[in-house]
């Protein structure tokens, strides 16, 4: 199949979701127009990512997938011929949701994921996490790729990854907002490295508060049959001022060397794992406020 396009829309919020919308419509148009496959906007972009401390005000600016501002990047998708992931912030009970929905190119949502790990340390105990993740078939212009969709702090666990590749995703899509420092970045690129899974990742730009920008993306394809030695499986980082970055992703590539590599799931050894399922915290991990 050809190479996928991914856009990534490292954009400033505007004050309200009206605007954040009017935002969005425009960057997705621009992506399109920049041959675009999928858009990915950044981490709870109904809101910018922001999360009230008034339990009723947090309630009141929450909205379902159902909603005018998701049904519009829908009806997008539909006109623009192009996937598009929202993130927003999700009505539910009995606490919001922070939630990442993708909409194919016919605007038909196709994979609808909550973030698993909350950031119970800070605002996002605010809200309700999400219970599993998901991987979709995703048909685009190009061709059918599997995706799954992990959220900022998922990022930090190597497990949402892994169960991710185990469920088949080629393409992991990332909405975030956090600072995208060295060691941030790191954990990407391994997480794209032991999976040979493609990691695609989106942050607010500067001056969006605790937000540097430096989205990026990993195709996870560490060897060439034509090259001595590794190279780098970064095809793409920003840079952190606002704009759209599109990266393409050799899905064909990608797919060749999963056949052949030693990661993934080839060589694991599942049933010297059991210590990873266990829900036992010891010292020094323990923290009174882990949900």
């Amino acid at each position: 199949m050809e190479n996928i396009k991914i856009a990534l829309l490292q954009l400033l919020p505007g004050k309200d979701m009206e605007e954040n919308k009017r935002i969005g419509i425009s960057a997705c148009k621009k992506a399109k127009s920049l041959g675009a496959d999928i858009a990915l906007f950044p981490e709870m972009w109904s809101v910018g990512y922001s999360i009230p401390e008034d339990m009723e005000k947090l309630k009141s600016i929450s909205v379902s997938a159902e909603s005018e501002f998701t049904l519009t990047f829908s009806s997008l998708a539909r006109e623009t011929d192009m996937a598009i992931g929202i993130t927003f912030l999700e009505s539910f009970s009995p606490l919001p949701r922070n939630t990442f929905l993708l909409f194919d190119r016919s605007g038909t949502p196709v994979l609808h994921y909550a973030k698993v790990h909350t950031c119970d340390f800070g605002d996002e105990a605010r809200l309700t996490a999400g219970e599993d993740f998901f991987v979709t078939e995703l048909n685009t212009a190009r061709g059918t790729v599997k995706v799954g969709a992990m959220i900022c702090y998922d990022r930090e666990f190597p497990e949402s990854a892994r169960i991710l590749m185990l469920k088949g995703a080629e393409i992991i899509l990332v909405p975030n907002a956090c600072p995208m420092e060295i060691n941030r970045l790191a954990q990407l690129r391994g997480r794209a490295y032991e999976n040979m899974t493609c990691i695609a990742t989106v942050n607010y730009p500067s001056p969006h508060p605790d937000c540097n920008g430096h989205s990026s993306v990993f195709d996870g394809v560490a060897y060439l049959p034509d090259i001595d030695g590794s190279r780098d499986t970064c095809i793409l980082e920003a840079g952190e001022g606002e704009g759209i970055y599109v990266a393409d992703i050799p899905v064909d590539t990608l797919r060749a060397y999963r056949e052949t590599e030693v990661h993934g799931n080839a060589y694991r050894r599942p049933e010297k794992y059991s210590l990873l399922v266990s829900e036992k915290v010891l010292t020094p991990f323990i923290r009174e406020d882990k949900r």
